[in-house]
């Protein structure tokens, strides 16, 4: 099965959008375009509102992802297992697309005897070793982040030796909202290693706007940058990318 490059926007953020398009119809867009969204609402010693925490899961429902809400400390396996967990959904998605071409439209995984549901769920956890990723991370730098960050770059580490383990290909970028000049800022370009981010992140100075939505629409610029130029370096008929697939 030839699944192509899993692609990934990973918004973490502990608050409510206040400026710009609407994130939830900016996640609908990504979708579209074969882009899972997650998003991980951050907590310290407070409570993430009742209007942050719709949007954030407006966000994910929308994007096709998963959400999760944490306290700061626990964000380190939170940012791992919401990663994976969105991997292994996508993934099954795509096979139950394969498995409606084979079986029949009405077909899926859950309808497959207890057997063979376990051996396509090894197909699903050998893809996840296997399969290519870009994560592009979204990471909110609103003045109320401000004491998160240092938890928030650690996890980001964690996240990259954790992937980096596996036998794929793993590319990340990094940007933040609000930037220093404009609503959304370029970090770090597509790597396959986040320690870079050790000396970035100490420089950073959070403001006070939240752009989720504009964050969201600069992403999906930048994974159409990235696709437009792989196209013309490549110009392979054959290769297939999730969008095509789901």
């Amino acid at each position: 099965m030839k699944t192509g490059t899993l692609r990934q926007i990973l918004l973490i953020t502990d608050g409510c959008s206040n400026q710009g398009e609407d994130p939830i119809a900016m996640a609908a867009l990504a979708k579209e375009q074969g882009i899972t969204v997650n998003v991980i609402g951050v907590m310290e010693n407070d409570v993430i509102d009742e209007k942050g925490m719709q949007e954030i899961e407006g966000i994910a429902l929308s994007g096709g992802g998963v959400s999760q809400v944490v306290y700061a400390k626990q964000l380190s396996q939170t940012v791992q297992m919401v990663t994976r967990k969105a991997m292994t959904q996508t993934l099954q998605g795509v096979v139950n697309t394969e498995l409606k071409q084979i079986l029949g439209s009405s077909a899926s995984m859950e309808e497959l005897p207890p057997e063979k549901r376990g051996e396509v769920m090894e197909v699903v956890d050998e893809l996840g070793e296997s399969v290519d990723i870009e994560v592009l991370i979204l990471v909110d730098t609103s003045a109320s982040m401000k004491h998160k960050l240092p938890t928030v770059k650690e996890a980001l580490l964690d996240l990259s030796l954790s992937l980096n383990a596996r036998m794929g290909d793993n590319k990340f970028s990094v940007f933040v909202f609000p930037g220093k000049r404009k609503d959304v800022e370029k970090l770090l370009d597509w790597t396959p290693k986040l320690e870079a981010l050790t000396s970035v992140f100490s420089k950073l100075s959070p403001g006070g706007i939240t752009p989720t939505g504009p964050a969201l629409a600069e992403a999906l610029s930048y994974f159409e940058k990235k696709r437009s130029l792989r196209g013309l370096l490549s110009r392979d008929d054959d290769e297939q990318y999730f969008e095509e697939t789901i």
